[in-house]
């Protein structure tokens, strides 16, 4: 009966031995899983990041401001790397950070630290946009060196001494045809834009923010990239249209000729 009992014991511990050798491949299998798939996310918000950074970032917009081109709450992919090398030109429609006083100032409601840090790494991969109310965005008219003055017997704007025509893009109010209810006559300073919205009544732009340090001009520096593309609602969803043709006939500073 011993030898039996001890045959059996023997015989249960061999079989224990065979069944552990399993159970940790798959507990090695389960944390090689994981593993994989923390990888895979830090990896992907690692690019994303990279991405929002120095290629790509998404912007909301806060305002009418830039009726009817830009709707409010409308999201819109940003494009930070084509400018660094190209440039600007006029009729772009760009993103900028505060030059000073053009925004006023904001106090934000206290969140709970769980929204934060959500919205925190939201922002990270470039799906939220906490930053959207410090910036703003307009249509470039004036590049530096330019005179830009506002208007001319017609109503428009003209640039080095020619008129552009601005009703493809510009809202005014109903029984107003001027594309600017504020006379100014400007020339645009080395590294700086003068910036105007769409919505030519009901923008607080380049025109009414003289009176700041600035003098309504923003600095090239101060720029975020050059919007491109409409991502949201879905069904306002495309391209970005800059009319660079209306400003085709536009001269060089230097070649300025006398308004007629």
């Amino acid at each position: 009966m011993t030898s039996e009992k001890t045959t059996s014991a023997d015989e249960a511990s061999s079989s224990g031995s065979r069944r552990d050798p399993s159970g940790q491949r798959r507990r090695r299998g389960w944390l090689t899983f994981l593993r994989d798939v923390v990888v895979i996310i830090l990896i992907a918000v690692l690019v994303s990041f990279l991405v929002k950074t120095f290629l790509v970032r998404s912007f909301y917009i806060p305002s009418g401001s830039m009726e009817d081109t830009l709707h409010i709450d409308d999201r819109i992919l940003v494009d930070e790397i084509t400018p660094r090398f190209g440039g600007y030109d006029r009729g772009d429609i760009v993103v900028f950070r505060d030059p000073g006083g053009w925004l006023p100032p904001s106090s934000d409601p206290a969140r709970a630290p769980f929204v934060e840090g959500v919205e925190w790494v939201l922002s990270l991969v470039g799906l939220a946009a906490p930053d959207s109310d410090d910036h703003l965005v307009k249509r470039i008219i004036g590049l530096p060196g330019d005179h830009v003055v506002c208007c001319n017997a017609l109503g428009q704007i003209t640039i080095n001494g020619v008129a552009i025509d601005e009703t493809d893009y510009i809202k005014v109010p109903s029984g107003e045809s001027a594309a600017s209810g504020e006379p100014f006559d400007v020339v645009v300073p080395d590294d700086r834009l003068w910036v105007l919205g769409d919505n030519r009544y009901s923008s607080r732009d380049s025109r009414f923010n003289q009176d700041q340090p600035g003098e309504g001009f923003v600095p090239i520096e101060n720029v975020v990239g050059r919007a491109f593309l409409i991502t949201w609602p879905l069904d306002r969803f495309g391209m970005l249209d800059f009319h660079h043709d209306d400003f085709s006939g536009v001269p060089a500073p230097s070649e300025e000729e006398p308004a007629p």
